[in-house]
């Protein structure tokens, strides 16, 4: 939820949660000699629910992204999941243009006075991924493009491979805006930007790749995770999995 001023609000579950994360780090730092909120049942979380874009829609979205100034960026989130703090943090240095791989090792974060590296969301999230042909050959066209001029007066980083101008950062908002653009002149119903991810990974486990390839692409913390995730798309697989089982029994 944002206001109106476009800031995420902090729901009420998870001002609870901070809490008593606070005070438990309290105790552990000997500032406090018991935890107050010991036996506290915390409200359930309540997620977003997830959306994915089928084969055919994803078809339509890129179609229609062809004409948008960050078509690069799109195919990029649409093919490899990465998270949208991840992939605007990326640097030109973090591609391997001979091999085909970025490598993602940090995050950003753009507020109003500035913006800032941070590291990723947690250990197994420093990951390298493979990137398609296609994208690969997108990411070289604006790599080689002139720089482009801004009116932000961020400091620059002139090797971000997503910029605004300037050696800016392209910020979360401005992709937001493009992105509901794009999905409306592909006459797509609204999804959230992160749903990019959610689309990367449901067409992964419909194409058959193992769920230990999809969890280390997606920088999960475990492949159960993944498999919880994504099991609304398994029984689907699962009758493939028998139908070619049983192809090469019968022939």
């Amino acid at each position: 939820m944002t206001n109106q001023r476009g800031f995420k609000q902090i729901q009420f579950s998870d001002r609870i949660s901070i809490r008593v994360a606070a005070f438990r780090q309290a105790v552990r730092w000997k500032m406090l000699p018991d935890d107050p909120c010991a036996g506290v049942d915390l409200p359930p979380v309540k997620r977003p629910e997830m959306q994915a874009l089928s084969v055919e829609e994803c078809r339509q979205f890129l179609e229609a992204a062809r004409g948008s100034e960050w078509f690069s960026l799109f195919a990029l989130a649409l093919t490899t999941g990465m998270r949208p703090s991840e992939y605007l943090a990326l640097k030109q240095s973090d591609i391997d243009w001979q091999r085909g791989t970025a490598s993602i090792c940090r995050t950003i974060q753009v507020f109003g006075s500035g913006w800032q590296f941070y590291d990723t969301k947690r250990k197994r999230s420093r990951r390298i991924v493979k990137l398609q042909d296609f994208v690969l050959k997108v990411l070289q066209e604006i790599r080689h493009s002139p720089p482009r001029t801004s009116d932000y007066q961020y400091p620059a980083d002139h090797d971000l491979l997503f910029q605004s101008g300037g050696g800016a950062p392209l910020t979360q908002r401005a992709v937001k805006r493009e992105f509901r653009r794009v999905l409306a002149a592909a006459g797509l119903r609204p999804i959230r930007l992160y749903d990019l991810r959610h689309t990367a990974a449901t067409l992964a486990v419909a194409a058959g790749v193992s769920a230990k390839v999809i969890s280390d692409q997606l920088g999960h913390a475990s492949i159960s995770f993944t498999l919880e995730r994504y099991s609304h798309v398994l029984p689907s697989i699962q009758d493939e999995a028998a139908a070619r089982v049983e192809r090469m029994l019968m022939g």
